[in-house]
């Protein structure tokens, strides 16, 4: 099945904007794996780096994960992949599974969904330990949109090396 993505308004409130740019982000991370086995997904960039398609998806679900359930909406939650607190870990997909993988992204995805609605505004504040400061939901959705942005860059190019496909 294809991933739908579409594309953000040209023109909206902020909150809107902020949504519309983090979904596309994240259906362009889905759209870069449709279409792949595990295998495929599995394929390793260049040596010595573990980076795979598998691997954004699950460092994305750890991301997703840290910022909006533990930072904003204040979740006791162990890493899914690491014990360590170790967003790296996640890239490492040696016999990971896109069920798997995507499952789990998916499921953070609707959680930061979920959290991000029920929010009152943008300008609630939740201290991130990472930089030992107070954070606004504003400023953590930009940063996902910032993170999915610059993975997506990546997952461009372990995709046309899986396969030769390139754009979107």
């Amino acid at each position: 099945m294809a991933t739908e993505r579409i594309d953000p308004p040209l023109v909206g409130g902020e909150r809107e904007m902020l949504r519309a740019f983090l979904d596309f982000h994240r259906a362009t991370l889905a759209m870069k794996c449709d279409g792949l086995s595990d295998e495929q997904l599995r394929t390793r960039s260049v040596p010595p780096s573990t980076l795979t398609l598998l691997g954004l998806v699950r460092h994305m679900a750890e991301v997703e994960r840290q910022w909006f359930r533990r930072v904003v909406n204040g979740e006791t939650l162990p890493h899914v992949w690491s014990d360590e607190h170790d967003f790296q870990a996640a890239y490492d997909a040696a016999g990971a599974t896109r069920s798997q993988a995507f499952a789990a992204w998916r499921a953070e995805v609707e959680h930061a969904r979920r959290i991000e609605r029920d929010a009152e505004s943008l300008d609630i504040v939740r201290h991130a330990e990472r930089w030992g400061e107070d954070v606004s939901l504003r400023l953590v959705m930009l940063h996902l949109i910032h993170d999915y942005a610059r993975h997506n860059g990546h997952a461009d190019l372990l995709r046309e090396a899986v396969d030769g496909s390139v754009g979107a």
